[in-house]
């Protein structure tokens, strides 16, 4: 009798894993349908890929490029083509610790409006600046940031956006391993031509709140709307003016919930002038969660969370995005996603948008 009950039991638990088995198969079938697939991922990169930025060229878009960081001592800037391809004569090897980049339109050298691609060298302590697109370098070996600090890790620089004023100065806002709470996580710099051709960096102000919870690394910047936007990771995402004669007042404060752990990459999608969406990477999660890019009728720096994505890209760290049509692969823009196995994941905006965004 006992073994009867006994194999009636085993039969039980058998039949209930099963099932189990086949609900979990089902479950797992329909979250792949969830995830949003790149049109291409990116030819790895050496040691470990970190944050993207995209260069329209305004000459021929179907020509931009994609410039990546490899995060590592001996690291670089890795530059693809839109199919995700390494131009290996572009790019830029033997960095220390390059960490984010972005790009700066138009700064004038030698007299000459170029572009220039600034990467944060966490282990340099500087910034480094890189014309394209022949990725030469343009600024005397590197510009050091954060000065005079004390503390460990209050000099190591680690996320950068680049602001470019209506009166058409151009700024970097640096962000760095570690700071204070409050009186300046955040420096600001004015660049400009040092006389002989090269880039050179002058401090106009610090600024920006910090929670204590972890970094602050991601930082992006509305030009059109003149803010800046950080992700305070396991905090939230903040806003500032961008502009320094604007002062130094927290705007918003959101994103405060719904994120399985980091808030990582900031990535700005513009319909027009004025509306379009910002990005936010759930770095733990795999996915990006999509906010307002304006704010509402009686506040305008309300940014009301739209919906959440989830991305094959895996823990993604930085990320970049662009409305402007570059190709029949990237009819409304190019969303450009790091991933974790030494890839950038390049997306068609229209995949990301769905059925319940515009598409510009």
């Amino acid at each position: 009798m006992v073994k009867k009950i006994i194999l009636s039991i085993s039969l039980f638990t058998l039949a209930v894993l099963s099932f189990s088995c086949q609900n979990d198969k089902k479950n797992t079938k329909t979250a792949s349908k969830n995830v949003v697939k790149p049109v291409f991922i990116s030819e790895p990169v050496q040691f470990d890929s970190d944050d993207p930025a995209i260069w329209i060229n305004k000459a021929d878009v179907s020509k931009s490029l994609v410039i990546g960081t490899d995060k590592e001592k001996d690291g670089g800037l890795y530059v693809f083509d839109l199919q995700g391809k390494i131009l290996k004569d572009k790019t830029v090897k033997n960095l220390k610790r390059p960490n984010n980049v972005d790009i700066a339109y138009g700064l004038v050298l030698n007299g000459k409006p170029t572009d220039v691609a600034i990467t944060t060298e966490r282990l340099g302590q500087d910034l480094r600046f890189f014309s394209i697109p022949d990725m030469k370098p343009v600024d005397n070996g590197g510009i050091k940031v954060f000065e005079n600090e004390t503390e460990a890790d209050y000099n190591a620089p680690m996320g950068i956006a680049v602001y470019t004023s209506k009166d058409a100065k151009i700024y970097a806002i640096v962000g760095r391993k570690t700071g204070p709470k409050t009186g300046g996580y955040l420096y600001q710099y004015l660049l400009e031509d040092n006389g002989n051709g090269k880039v050179k960096a002058t401090l106009v102000r610090k600024f920006g709140e910090y929670s204590g919870k972890k970094e602050i690394e991601s930082i992006a910047v509305d030009n059109e709307l003149g803010y800046v936007y950080y992700s305070d990771e396991q905090f939230g995402v903040r806003q500032y003016y961008a502009d320094p004669a604007k002062g130094d007042e927290q705007l918003s404060l959101f994103g405060t919930t719904g994120f399985a752990e980091d808030h990582e990459g900031i990535s700005i999608y513009k319909l027009t002038d004025t509306t379009g969406y910002i990005l936010v990477s759930d770095q733990g999660a795999n996915r990006f969660q999509i906010f307002s890019r304006e704010g509402t009728k009686n506040n305008p720096f309300e940014h009301k969370y739209l919906k959440t994505i989830n991305v094959s890209a895996t823990e993604s760290d930085g990320s970049e995005i662009t409305s402007i049509p570059l190709n029949s692969n990237f009819k409304h823009g190019l969303f450009v996603a790091m991933s974790t196995d030494k890839t950038f994941h390049f997306y068609r905006w229209e995949d990301i948008a769905g059925k319940n965004l515009k598409i510009k």
